[in-house]
């Protein structure tokens, strides 16, 4: 169902933000100024460290969340926020690559997440359009088909609401698909906002604009940062990546990139969220919108999930994709909003939930949700609460951070890893042996100046921007993101704005720039 739209060309929505952020106030947190002390500090301010940060401050606990930006605006700002136990096709791959028991702890913790977030929603009186509504996961082809019936049975084997049904509401044909009934969704700056309002006070703090730099485990805890010290009996480390890592997780995790849209489409919108495993992935939900005429339903679509390290089309192609997928599939309107999201995905795809690693004291980490970070934000936050101020979890063995599971990893972990090492390889001779122009404006190049490789961008101005084009965390290089204007590693998912500034980690520092003031 193709419809002439005024969107042509690159898919340049109105709004190059989530809808979360655009229909959210900017928040105006203090950076941390001088020494603090608490009982713990949280490194993250998006659904993990704020949904962690609430729950000890509930049990008692003075806390401090330290950000390095604004909170929930960063992986947390731009997800397609669906609240969910249905993880793609998890239930088969965990009963197979560990066992049943782990299957139905991992089911668990996710289904208590729903639920949490629903009473504090009616507890709190949240108005962040949460809603429960099934879940599908769908296939578009008969090859699929036998994994969604193996997917179902695993599912009800550990007592998930997991039906297999023909059809589905959405406006096309599916090959069956596997239902999850009494799943949620829901606006998550609007809820995590609320929840941020009632931990900063009182003894508890929420810093913004705070880098942290280094994290001293022991009895008595400090998190360096750019503006001060926190001291605290504990510290959990929920900043996506770790930005400190003592534990190798840059091995043991790789990044993947995926790329949303929310569009007006003519039909009337399914119920329901959806996903489809397939090679490429895709998501689709609906999601209301305020506007001065009422409330308007728009449709989220999109998927397209790669590995940075993997050479492959241009970021513009991909939302160009997702748009063609919509087209295809409903009748568009237009595209209103449009972004991308970064997610990060273990060896074995289990979460690392509990002490950051060997000889890190009182230090806990949260990571590797594998783009559900919002059942999986909320349930980490339980597990930690519980393992601080109980001193233990039911569920902290299968998500144990120093695990080893050689039968569910031994595969992934050699083969993301020599892929990293091929790129390592490939991109540094790549750019020994560049003799490339200075680029187009809007574009950007890696070219060779004195035998250093350099990352050149050119603004619409002229204006070049040039700074060293390699990776300040494991020295890889740097890769231009068209769609997005940035510099993105495809090691390990670190992220540069076009003059060098860290936008993401695991890098700390920037890069350094070459040229300066772009001359």
């Amino acid at each position: 169902m193709v419809k002439d739209t005024a969107f042509e060309g690159d898919p340049i929505a109105e709004s190059r933000q989530s809808l979360w952020l655009e229909t959210t106030p900017t928040t105006e947190y203090d950076p941390l100024d001088g020494t603090c002390r608490v009982d713990t500090a949280i490194v993250g301010g998006g659904i993990t460290g704020l949904s962690t940060a609430i729950e000890l401050k509930e049990s008692g606990q003075d806390v401090a969340v330290i950000e390095s930006d604004r909170i929930a605006a960063a992986t947390t700002g731009n997800t397609t926020a669906k609240l969910t136990s249905q993880h793609g096709l998890k239930y088969d791959t965990l009963r197979s690559k560990f066992d049943e028991e782990t299957a139905r702890q991992y089911a668990e913790i996710n289904e208590k997440a729903i639920d949490a977030v629903q009473a504090r929603v009616e507890a709190d009186d949240i108005d962040c359009d949460f809603q429960r509504t099934p879940a599908y996961t769908y296939a578009e082809s008969t090859t699929d088909r036998s994994r969604i019936h193996d997917e179902v049975e695993a599912a009800r084997s550990i007592g998930l609401p997991a039906f297999f049904v023909e059809s589905t509401p959405l406006p096309f044909d599916t090959d069956g698909a596997i239902r999850f009934d009494d799943q949620a969704e829901f606006h998550p700056r609007k809820y995590l906002l609320s929840i941020a309002e009632d931990i900063d006070g009182n003894g508890s703090y929420v810093f913004e604009g705070t880098r942290a730099t280094n994290v001293e485990s022991g009895g008595i805890c400090r998190v360096a940062t750019e503006k001060g010290t926190v001291v605290a009996d504990q510290v959990v480390v929920a900043s996506h990546f770790p930005f400190y890592d003592g534990a190798g997780y840059f091995a043991r995790m790789h990044p993947k990139r995926s790329y949303l849209l929310a569009v007006r489409v003519e039909e009337d919108l399914p119920a329901g969220m959806y996903y489809r495993p397939d090679s490429p992935s895709a998501t689709i939900r609906t999601a209301p919108v305020r506007t001065d005429e009422g409330v308007e339903e728009l449709l989220i679509i999109g998927g397209q999930s790669h590995k940075p390290s993997v050479d492959g089309i241009d970021t513009s192609e991909r939302y160009r994709r997702c748009k063609e997928y919509a087209e295809e599939r409903f009748t568009v309107d237009s595209v209103e909003y449009r972004w991308s999201t970064h997610d990060y995905s273990p060896v074995d795809k289990v979460p690392f939930i509990g002490q950051l690693g060997p000889g890190t004291d009182n230090v806990y980490v949260a990571t590797g949700f594998s783009g559900w970070g919002m059942t999986g934000g909320v349930g980490a936050a339980i597990i930690l609460r519980d393992l601080i101020v109980d001193g233990s979890s039911p569920w902290a063995e299968v998500f144990d951070p120093m695990r080893i599971t050689p039968k569910a990893s031994a595969k992934s972990f050699a083969e993301e890893n020599a892929t990293i090492a091929a790129n390592y390889a490939t991109d540094w001779g790549r750019a020994m042996l560049s003799e490339n122009d200075l680029p187009a404006p809007g574009d950007g190049t890696i070219v060779r100046r004195d035998g250093r490789p350099i990352a050149i961008h050119r603004d619409m101005d002229g204006n070049l921007h040039a700074v060293s084009a390699v990776c300040t965390h494991l020295w890889c290089l740097v890769r231009w993101n068209d769609a997005e204007k940035t510099w993105d590693c495809p090691c390990h998912g670190s992220r540069f704005s076009c003059d060098g500034e860290v936008l993401s980690g695991p890098a700390l520092e920037g890069l350094r720039q070459v040229y300066p003031n772009g001359e």
